[in-house]
């Protein structure tokens, strides 16, 4: 196994191109794992830690560019206000120290169903800056994931920057683990309020072989409140609304049985996080949270 180790970008992404197979790593906490126990043996590392680009963030006038390799530790003291929903499922990752070297990136990277990072970033909308030698695209979230542990990078791209907007509004994330710490989601779950387009939008992990979204659960919700005046009046959401979204988001899961929770659990697990991170939400947003506008 070769090691690569580019001092700039523009070297980084000369690596890529003449090692396709070339597997980029910066945190390591998923690459490691792998090859420490043998279920992974590449033919080249691409180690990305020097260069200084992919562990800056910048918070502009309506997003933030979060560079790939910004760890979530950055996320959760700096980008809270920002980006409320990332910096509550930054929280939940493994351990503090893996949270010192982890970042978003690698988590889309990997493109793991059960990846943390991946349901807030499917709430708020996220867009994933990826380049080559060839040039840049802009990957939508909802188009990344594309099978288990597959992402719509070509060979020789890598993830440069996540572009995420600013929260204009209340965001939550939940997560279903055997233990606090240290473990893989048995499901998760995230929502965020968008008051601005008066629009909802949530993200599911570790439920279906990719991070989903539940669309016609968003889809039922969104008429609702608009017909029912709720964003004007920022009265109570009604049980029956509530419930149906929940029963809706159960329905967007295509799970399995596995050793962390069997599928029946993980729609079950689903609904219930649906239901309270949309209480929780809407209760912030009822409460004077109607716009984070102004937040520092």
């Amino acid at each position: 196994m070769d090691f690569l180790r580019p001092a700039s970008w523009e070297e980084a992404l000369a690596a890529k191109a003449e090692h396709p197979t070339a597997v980029p790593i910066a945190g390591g906490t998923d690459v490691m794992v792998e090859i420490n126990f043998d279920h992974r043996r590449p033919e080249y590392l691409l180690d990305l830690n020097r260069v200084e680009l992919l562990g800056e963030w910048e918070v502009g006038e309506e997003d933030v560019r979060l560079g790939a390799s910004v760890p979530y530790t950055r996320i959760m003291e700096h980008l809270r206000a920002e980006l409320p929903g990332l910096a509550l499922a930054s929280h939940t990752v493994a351990s503090p120290q893996i949270r010192n070297r982890g970042g978003v990136g690698g988590n889309l990277g990997t493109a793991s169903p059960a990846g943390d990072a991946h349901p807030a970033l499917l709430a708020a909308g996220a867009e994933v800056e990826v380049e080559s030698v060839r040039g840049t695209r802009f990957i939508p979230i909802d188009a990344f994931f594309t099978g288990v542990k597959r992402n719509a990078l070509q060979p020789d791209e890598l993830i440069k920057t996540i572009h995420v907007k600013k929260a204009d509004g209340p965001q939550q994330y939940s997560k279903v683990g055997t233990r606090n710490a240290m473990v893989i989601a048995v499901c998760a779950f995230g929502i965020a309020l968008h008051p601005e387009t008066r629009t909802v939008r949530t993200g599911i992990g570790s439920a279906a072989p990719t991070p989903v979204r539940a669309r016609e659960a968003e889809e039922f919700l969104n008429a609702a409140l608009e017909e029912g005046g709720f964003w004007d009046s920022g009265r109570i959401i009604t049980p029956s609304i509530a419930k149906q979204f929940a029963d809706l988001a159960s329905a967007a899961c295509n799970p399995i049985d596995d050793v962390r929770g069997t599928a029946r659990y993980r729609r079950h697990a689903v609904g219930i996080m649906a239901r309270r991170t949309l209480g929780w939400t809407w209760e912030q947003y009822r409460g004077g949270a109607r716009t984070l506008e102004g937040a520092a």
